[in-house]
């Protein structure tokens, strides 16, 4: 992913800083404790289709 387009990107519900995954596969909100989909390198910002993180990914583990 572009890395000018990560810094622009903001989550939809908070519009909080996203973090993108090792495995470039997820960006992930902290504060919402919710992971958007990255399909074929393109961001997939609509709730519905985010999953919320467990304690584990909550808490860095």
């Amino acid at each position: 992913m572009d890395p000018k387009l990560l810094d622009i990107l903001a989550c939809p519900i908070c519009k909080g800083p996203l973090k993108l995954t090792d495995d470039k596969s997820e960006l992930i909100c902290k504060a919402d404790a919710l992971a958007f989909p990255v399909r074929d390198g393109i961001p997939v910002m609509l709730e519905s289709e985010a999953r919320t993180l467990n304690v584990d990914e909550r808490l860095d583990k």
